[in-house]
């Protein structure tokens, strides 16, 4: 019951914080816009680059502690195969610093590369980005979850959950992006795009 009252409660204020800063995504058709960061691994990695081996399905999460997104990003990794098999590449997206990456991997088991978002410039570029108010901080704080010690500089600003296919042309084929983060595409309905 306490879970459910939660979880109701975390959606009703997402939907609000959303509704306020109200972005909408890239739309299909779109130049997906370039970017460069590190991978859990160090690993610097590069859109243009990965596009020249394939699509890239592009992932975009809120962080380690979103039970949904931990979800998802175990699916993909259960399905991996589905997308792979079809010469596409995962990356993934968060605006939390590397410690906790390390516990999104550890909750995923995820082999794919998880980016950190530094100064949320791909959140940006791709018009998810919103910042969540002081009051929305708090509520968060209260049931431990700390923006400034997750997310490090890039404070209290999370991502529609979102995902994008990126054609080896560079635009985007495919996009899903729902502000109710309860919601999240099917790894067939992605794999069915690819």
């Amino acid at each position: 019951m306490i879970r459910f009252i939660l979880t109701t409660l975390m959606t009703t204020c997402m939907l609000m914080c959303i509704a306020q800063t109200q972005p909408s995504g890239l739309q299909v058709n779109d130049k997906a816009p370039e970017f460069t960061a590190k991978d859990q691994n160090g690993k610097v990695i590069s859109l243009e680059q990965e596009l020249k081996h394939g699509k890239v399905v592009l992932i975009f999460y809120r962080g380690q502690w979103c039970p949904y997104c931990n979800k998802e990003l175990k699916n993909l990794e259960d399905s991996l195969k589905l997308i792979t098999s079809k010469g596409a590449e995962v990356l993934a997206v968060t605006p939390e610093q590397p410690p906790y990456v390390e516990k999104t991997i550890d909750k995923t088991k995820a082999t794919y590369s998880i980016l950190t978002d530094d100064n949320l410039q791909i959140m940006k570029k791709n018009d998810v980005a919103f910042s969540l108010d002081s009051s929305m901080v708090a509520k968060y704080k209260g049931y431990g979850i700390d923006f400034s010690l997750a997310n490090g500089n890039n404070g209290a600003n999370l991502p529609v959950p979102a995902v994008y296919i990126i054609d080896t042309n560079g635009k985007i084929s495919y996009k899903y992006f729902d502000a109710d983060f309860t919601k999240r595409p099917a790894i067939k309905e992605i794999a069915g795009h690819l």
